[in-house]
């Protein structure tokens, strides 16, 4: 397992000082934002796809920093029932395919995506009840005709240009917001679709890291891994549920919250995610997001670097003598 960083967290720094900084803390790899949601700020895959001399330059960036690039991250809405929108995030996604090949990086993070709820929507509809039937209806259209049609034509696209896995972050939403969604996605289009674990979207729904694990696991599934914590704020959550949309900036109010590593959960259950991906075939990036609302970002980062390593695995054991 090699440690990460989500490259936004460094937007403020160029890439350069950022990639310095994290070499001086220990870490591997940098997960790097080329457009959509994550932005550009180290890196825009429409200019570096037509530019080879700036591309150079990324590398030889990353290579004198002696750091490598674990994913490029792409985070969009590609079906956003705004043509103009969803456009945008479509020319990012595909840049980023393009980009990923010429850089030899075989892997894309970003999101599945959400329609509207019929083709006269404007805004995205998430669906998360059974009930009334109007919404079981708007799910199937959703699936049946937008999400798998685009995301058939998407994972080809990617696969011509040497992409190899694209991990979907399960994110509510967004139609890939858990296992079941991630692998009726890829059972429909294809396994170049996987999970994007990140534990912090997954908690307050109230699902056990460790199951989630081993249901992707046994279908080869986990494609990638975001280390970011969320603590539950169980007296709000014993008076209004989990469902919240109070601002993240009002976190006495709120039914959870996202935290830095080890301010949501202990050590004990971050040893044991880690060691459960290492069962389940998963020995590969741990990218470090930070979204912590309650300390500065380089406060938040160094802290969840050095609980990390204390977490992580980074060698296999070859001498079972026991075995």
């Amino acid at each position: 397992m090699k440690i990460s960083v989500v490259s936004s967290i460094l937007n403020d720094y160029s890439l350069d000082e950022s990639l310095q900084y994290l070499s001086s803390q220990g870490v591997d790899q940098f997960e790097l934002g080329v457009g959509g949601y994550p932005g550009k700020a180290h890196a825009d895959a429409l200019l570096l796809s037509k530019d080879a001399k700036a591309r150079e330059k990324l590398q030889e960036t990353f290579a004198k920093n002696k750091m490598s690039i674990s994913a490029l991250a792409v985070h969009g809405n590609c079906v956003h029932p705004d043509k103009s929108v969803a456009a945008s995030f479509e020319a990012d996604f595909r840049a980023a395919c393009v980009l990923a090949g010429q850089l030899g990086i075989d892997r894309l993070v970003t999101f599945s995506g959400c329609p509207g709820s019929d083709p006269d929507a404007k805004q995205p509809s998430w669906v998360t009840c059974a009930w009334p039937p109007e919404y079981p209806a708007v799910l199937e259209w959703q699936w049946e005709k937008v999400l798998v049609p685009y995301w058939k034509e998407a994972v080809k696209f990617a696969a011509d240009h040497g992409v190899k896995r694209i991990a979907l972050e399960m994110h509510p939403g967004f139609c890939v917001y858990n296992p079941q969604t991630c692998l009726r996605l890829r059972d429909a289009v294809g396994d170049l679709i996987g999970a994007n674990i990140d534990p912090s979207h997954l908690f307050w729904q109230g699902m056990d890291i460790l199951e989630v694990i081993r249901v992707l696991g046994e279908k080869n599934a986990i494609y990638y891994f975001h280390a970011k914590d969320t603590q539950l704020m169980e007296s709000n959550i014993r008076k209004k549920g989990v469902l919240d949309t109070v601002s993240f900036t009002r976190p006495a109010e709120r039914s959870w919250v996202f935290r830095t590593l080890g301010y949501g959960h202990g050590a004990q259950l971050w040893k044991e995610i880690l060691s459960m991906l290492k069962i389940m075939g998963y020995d590969d990036s741990i990218s470090i997001e930070h979204e912590d609302g309650l300390m500065s970002p380089k406060e938040g980062l160094e802290k969840a670097i050095t609980f990390l390593k204390s977490c992580v695995i980074t060698q296999d054991n070859t001498n079972m003598w026991w075995a």
